[in-house]
């Protein structure tokens, strides 16, 4: 199978449902921002501490999920392919917020703002934080537009995970930091 089709050349793009969009659809801007955000993860966990090697299952299981949730977020929710999807778990926001609670022992509290920094892998967690949320975003942008109320519960779930994922990545900086022994850099007012 070719990589190119050509099918896209003319500003359209498929959906996994089927349907043909526009590449502007808010539905591919959606699932392009999680495929970044995918991406970013890949880079952040090139750049991990050797200390992180449970970190870097943690981060290839969440890809897996940033996989799964593109695949609902590129499938119209009223077309026959979502009863194919496997349902989005909530316990996977469960998974995210263990993870958290465990990488916060080892943290001192917060005594104020942080800039994102230190050392390269918190750098690496704070953009994949930032474009999570972005993601976020659309998805909130594209649920309004479809009418949540008619979307089916993993929709909901894809929303709650993307934004305790926020908070795990923003913790996961923190957390490298201290691994690493670097400083957290903070705000000076």
């Amino acid at each position: 199978m070719k990589i190119y089709t050509g099918g896209g050349d003319r500003g359209k793009t498929g959906l996994f449902s089927g349907e043909r969009v526009a590449k502007s659809h808010l539905q591919v801007e959606a699932y392009g921002d999680v495929d970044e955000l995918n991406s970013t993860i890949g880079s952040l966990a090139a750049v991990l501490p050797t200390k992180g090697a449970d970190i870097g299952e943690q981060l290839r299981l969440i890809q897996s999920d940033l996989l799964h949730i593109g695949a609902w977020l590129a499938t119209t929710p009223t077309a026959q392919p979502t009863a194919l999807l496997e349902e989005f778990a909530a316990d996977r926001v469960g998974f995210l917020e263990n993870t958290i609670d465990r990488m916060e022992e080892n943290l001192h509290p917060l005594s104020g703002f942080i800039l994102p920094g230190g050392h390269v892998s918190s750098a690496a967690a704070h953009v994949s934080r930032t474009v999570c949320r972005r993601a976020e975003r659309r998805v909130v942008a594209l649920m309004e537009q479809l009418g949540s109320e008619q979307l089916p519960e993993s929709w909901q779930q894809v929303l709650r995970y993307l934004n305790r994922l926020s908070d795990y990545l923003f913790v996961l900086a923190r957390y490298c930091n201290h691994l690493t022994g670097v400083d957290e850099p903070l705000w000076k007012s």
